[in-house]
């Protein structure tokens, strides 16, 4: 379907961002102007003065807020169609304006913590100071790690070539990687990542297993380049951490969030308490599928059939804003004019990005792109991306626009939440046995790869940093060792560990952004005791999570996060996750027995 055949109140309005493409170009012109007369640079060396600094932060923040619009309608008007070459120069112009602000504001963080201490507290009590105050003492606190002007000069001309491993990897992992042709429903298709996770979920056992097979020794062939990719990565991190002071590359990557490694170390020691529970999923399913041995290959088959829910969009959208009734009617409100004012382009046309997401900018609402198709995943793709949408508006309608936007610890959350209260509100209200069924396995399924996958995914990243920051070499000898033996611990004895498995390591391109992955688990986990919260306690419960969507970025994210009533640096989120997983499957066994 082409974009000019899709009905005007399933694309999203962009006029509210800029009213055509010729004055987004007026205005990026204009910023040009403005941003080279501005004299931003000429701030150096006064931050120690107080007017100086209030003016500065004045000037800073004004382009960044008319810098983000410009940059928000280009890459959406860009991912409407990626063919278009125009929308494409778009975006090049603005990552180029975008590096040359970055490039003229690169005094700031090292002139600051150079002040003196009483200086940068003095600043974080004044009241001129409340937009700024969190950000002033994180770089207070930072002081140790932050190196002299010329050290961070070289430091930042240095970014550009040690930020290339993610960059190598991705050349690996497309351009250079030579899938072969496989076999799928008869036909014989090239391989891509899309299809091979289309195949694993619905492909006959013989056509998994050969494309399981293939596609991993496509980079068995490559496992020498990527063990020396991922490697240089890790060295990278150690060589940061070195000159920054940091103990650990993970104590690094922990306080660029301000989050407590106790909350790290929680998630894999509560994971790890949880392995019956798992074990028993995985000896399930292969019960389930009939199977007498039970490989790597089987286990995103889904365990029940026939029970998507088919839905026009329309129907769909409404079918959520039902399900998260449980937040009141503001929330539901808000969904209706989330639809009503076109915050979202529904529709898969040609040309255009694939997937789903949530963006927006401070002086705009959010706006959502789906790919809408009639199934029930494509149902709660709608929930998640509108709980992003709304986390971004409650943060921002709160919060100055120095605090607004939410760290990507908290980003999954308020998505999650809506996934989890939709799944709660359909099983409550069907009486169909095998829908039923089919949402119990799509929840444990849900926890298992963003809860378990993504802990074992943390795990290993712990441990490769902690071997190469002890002086051992990464060689794909140990690297494939230790993740089959994670393999092993985190999915039991119900399956065979299939000797391709202990290469996944090398496919996991968020690798290549160190200690991410474990967010996603932790945002699960906050999600499900946020709703088990709301759905026992209603409305105390609900004010409190609308604090916390407002929280923006006020403070430190743990604490911001203990405004919904979840501490992560203690044991008992992660353990209410844990016995959500195991009553979820005790239920399931119930209908399936």
């Amino acid at each position: 379907m082409e974009r000019k055949d899709v009905e005007t109140k399933y694309t999203w309005d962009l006029t509210p961002i800029f009213p055509s493409d010729e004055a987004w170009e007026a205005e990026f012109k204009a910023f040009e102007k403005d941003f080279e007369n501005s004299g931003i640079s000429s701030y150096q060396g006064t931050l120690g003065d107080k007017q100086k600094l209030l003016d500065f932060f004045a000037l800073r923040d004004a382009l960044s807020r008319r810098l983000e619009k410009l940059y928000l309608y280009a890459s959406m008007r860009h991912d409407e169609d990626i063919r278009v070459s125009k929308y494409t120069s778009y975006t090049a112009m603005m990552s180029s304006l975008v590096s040359r602000l970055m490039a003229e504001m690169a005094f700031v963080e090292p002139e600051l913590t150079s002040l003196d201490d009483s200086v940068l507290k003095a600043y974080i009590d004044d009241p001129a100071f409340s937009a700024y105050d969190y950000t002033l003492d994180q770089i207070r606190r930072s002081k140790e790690h932050v190196l002299g002007e010329g050290e961070e000069k070289l430091l930042a001309l240095a970014s550009d070539v040690m930020g290339g491993f993610q960059g190598v990897f991705s050349m690996l992992d497309n351009a250079n990687l030579n899938l072969p042709k496989g076999e799928f429903n008869g036909e014989e298709v090239q391989m891509s990542h899309g299809l091979y996770g289309l195949v694993l979920h619905s492909g006959k056992r013989e056509e998994r297993e050969k494309w399981f097979k293939a596609y991993y020794a496509a980079y068995i062939r490559l496992i020498d380049a990527i063990t020396q990719t991922y490697y240089g990565n890790v060295k990278k991190n150690i060589f940061y951490k070195t000159a920054r002071k940091y103990d650990t590359c993970m104590a690094m990557a922990m306080a660029g969030e301000d989050v407590s490694p106790a909350v790290y170390n929680n998630l894999i020691e509560s994971v790890h308490a949880a392995f019956p529970a798992m074990h028993r999923y995985i000896s399930l399913r292969r019960e389930l599928l009939g199977l007498e041995e039970q490989h790597m290959y089987d286990i995103y088959v889904p365990l029940v059939s026939d029970a998507d829910i088919k839905l026009p969009f329309e129907e769909a959208y409404e079918l959520v804003i039902k399900g998260l009734a449980p937040l009141g009617k503001d929330y539901q409100a808000l969904l209706r004019r989330g639809k009503d004012e076109r915050w979202i382009d529904v529709y898969e046309t040609e040309g255009k990005r694939s997937g789903a997401y949530s963006t927006g900018v401070y002086d705009t609402h959010p706006y959502v792109l789906l790919n809408y198709q009639q199934t029930t995943n494509e149902i709660f793709t709608i929930a998640h991306e509108m709980g992003h949408s709304i986390h971004t508006y409650k943060s921002t309608e709160a919060q100055p626009y120095t605090k607004s936007e939410y760290t990507i610890f908290l980003a999954e959350i308020a998505s999650t939440v809506n996934e989890v209260l939709l799944l709660k509100y359909l099983y409550s209200t069907t009486e169909d046995k095998q829908l039923k069924k089919y949402l119990l396995n799509y929840y444990m399924d849900m926890i298992r790869t963003t809860l378990f996958r993504q802990t074992q995914f943390a795990e290993f990243e712990q441990i490769a940093h902690a071997k190469a920051e002890s002086g051992e070499p990464l060689t794909k000898e140990n690297l494939c060792e230790v993740y089959y033996g994670l393999n092993k611990q985190y999915y039991g004895e119900g399956i065979v560990h299939d000797e391709e498995i202990s290469y996944e390591w090398a496919r996991i391109p968020h690798f290549y952004r160190s200690f991410y992955v474990y967010k996603y688990a932790t945002g699960i986990i906050s999600a499900i005791s946020i709703v088990k919260r709301i759905l026992s306690e209603g409305e105390p419960a609900v004010k409190d999570y609308f604090s916390f969507l407002s929280g923006g970025n006020c403070t430190d994210p743990v604490s911001i996060l203990k405004r919904a009533g979840v501490d992560l640096t203690t044991r008992a989120p992660f353990e209410t996750a844990m016995k959500e997983f195991g009553d979820t499957l005790d239920e399931f066994e119930k209908l399936v027995r």
